[in-house]
Parts: C-alpha cells; sequence; structure tokens
C-alpha cells in the first residue's frame, strides 16, 4: 500500500506536479506557455492558483474577474481546509478519471472541478453570514458553468463532479466524501418538505440524469442509475435504477 500523504503534503505535492507539467507545456508550446504563467507560474500556491480559475470562470468582466480572484484568495489564505479540500478533489480526478492525463488539465480545463472550488468558497462565505455573495457566487457558477450548488449544502472531500453541466445540489443536501456526479443530476428537497434535504454516503455514483429527492439517504457506496427518480431510502451498496427507482444488486443481508 502507498504512503497516505496527509493534507498539507498532499497540496504541496499537487502544486510540485502541476508546476512541472506546466513547465513542460510551456517548452513545447511558447503560446500556450504564455497563459500558463498567468494561470499557474505566478502563482504561489494551489490555492492561489484555484482563485485565479475561480475569478475567471466566475466573473463577466475584469472587475468582476478581479472581484471573484480576490474574495476566494481571502477564503484559502484564512481557511487552510479549503486547499486541502481542493487538492483532495483535484488528486481524486487524477486518480480516477481515464480522460485526465494529470492535475494541469484538470485544473485549467474541467469546469466541474472549478465548480466545485467555486461552491467551496461559497459555502465558506455563507457559515460568516456573508450570504449575499455566497449566493452571487452560486449565481454566476450557474450562469457561467451550468453548475448550481447552493451554499448551505455540506459536500465532502475528493469529490468529482464529472462533465458537470445541469448539475443541481439544493439548499440543505449533504453529500459524502469520493462521490461522483455526472451531468443532469439533480439532488434536491420536496416542495412539501422544504427542510428536509437528501443524505448522499460516501463513495456514491449519482449517474447522469438521476434525481434524488426529498428526505432520502443514499447509503455508503450505493449506485444510482442514470435518469433514476428516488424518492426512497437506498441501503449502503445498493444499485437504484428506474422511475420510480427500484432496488438491485444488493448485498447480502439487504
Amino acid at each position: 500500500m502507498g504512503m497516505v500523504l496527509d493534507g498539507a503534503s498532499l497540496r504541496g505535492d499537487l502544486w510540485l506536479r502541476v508546476r512541472r507539467e506546466a513547465e513542460t507545456a510551456m517548452a513545447h508550446d511558447p503560446i500556450f506557455g504564455r497563459s500558463l504563467s498567468v494561470s499557474i507560474l505566478d502563482h504561489p500556491d494551489l490555492g492561489a492558483a484555484v482563485s485565479h480559475q475561480i475569478g475567471q470562470r466566475l466573473g463577466k468582466s475584469a472587475g468582476d474577474r478581479r472581484q471573484f480572484e480576490r474574495v476566494a484568495s481571502e477564503a484559502f489564505a484564512a481557511s487552510p481546509d479549503l486547499a486541502d479540500a481542493a487538492s483532495c478533489d483535484l488528486d481524486r480526478i487524477v486518480l480516477n478519471d481515464p480522460a485526465s492525463a494529470g492535475p494541469l488539465p484538470a485544473l485549467l480545463n474541467f469546469k466541474g472541478y472549478v465548480a466545485l472550488q467555486a461552491w467551496r468558497v461559497s459555502n465558506w462565505l455563507w457559515r460568516r453570514d456573508r450570504r449575499d455573495l455566497a449566493l452571487l457566487l452560486q449565481s454566476e457558477s450557474s450562469d457561467l458553468l451550468q453548475v448550481s450548488i447552493h451554499p448551505s449544502a455540506s459536500i465532502g472531500t475528493s469529490v468529482f463532479l464529472d462533465h458537470a453541466t445541469g448539475i443541481v445540489v439544493g439548499a440543505f443536501a449533504t453529500i459524502g466524501d469520493e462521490v461522483t456526479i455526472q451531468q443532469n443530476v439533480t439532488v434536491g428537497r420536496k416542495a412539501e418538505s422544504p427542510n428536509r434535504a437528501p443524505r448522499v454516503g460516501r463513495g456514491v455514483l449519482l449517474s447522469a440524469g438521476a434525481t434524488i429527492l426529498g428526505d432520502v439517504g443514499i447509503g455508503d457506496f450505493a449506485k444510482i442509475g442514470a435518469g433514476a427518480v428516488v424518492t426512497a431510502d437506498v441501503p449502503s451498496g445498493c444499485t437504484a435504477v428506474g422511475v420510480p427507482a427500484r432496488l438491485t444488486n444488493c448485498p447480502e443481508g439487504v
């Protein structure tokens, strides 16, 4: 078994890999290299580079881009756990996505990764009662990245928003570590129970087009099939498919 890195070590290791990949890319493609200097090599650490990506992706004007980058930088500087989470998210993409050749392409090009880090900043703002700015970040992410995650949601680390377009996670929803969410997934409340939101456990796969609604729990390592509509609990390790969802492939004893 390989050595498990702590948050700071993983963050430093990934940042070195990102910089090396950027330097190699610059040597092979000087035109692309100019943008890499601004995006990667001008920054001291991963948190600063992610903050820059948030500003670039969410800002519609130069002033907006500077404002969003400044807010994200403030959050990363104040809470090292945000940089740790960003590292875990990026590392999981590199380890599990066959389309990713390394951390640099994911950092620069995977909008789901940037949208998730923008949510982490909005959640940081929300928990500090800076709610108007938190909701503005959500709105811009929804508009420009097609990912809408309410700042009051709770999301673990090593999470992968795969393709990401059309993902909606509503207020108060809880999503555990190592969850994969594919495109056009909705996780939200029912109108008749506005204070009850879904709870998604560790290692869950939410396949494309799945809908999880209401006061339901999705157990650890469950799989929700493409297009499934889930309105009842799914035990750990089970697969749920269909409309309405039915359980299949459950472990013995479930």
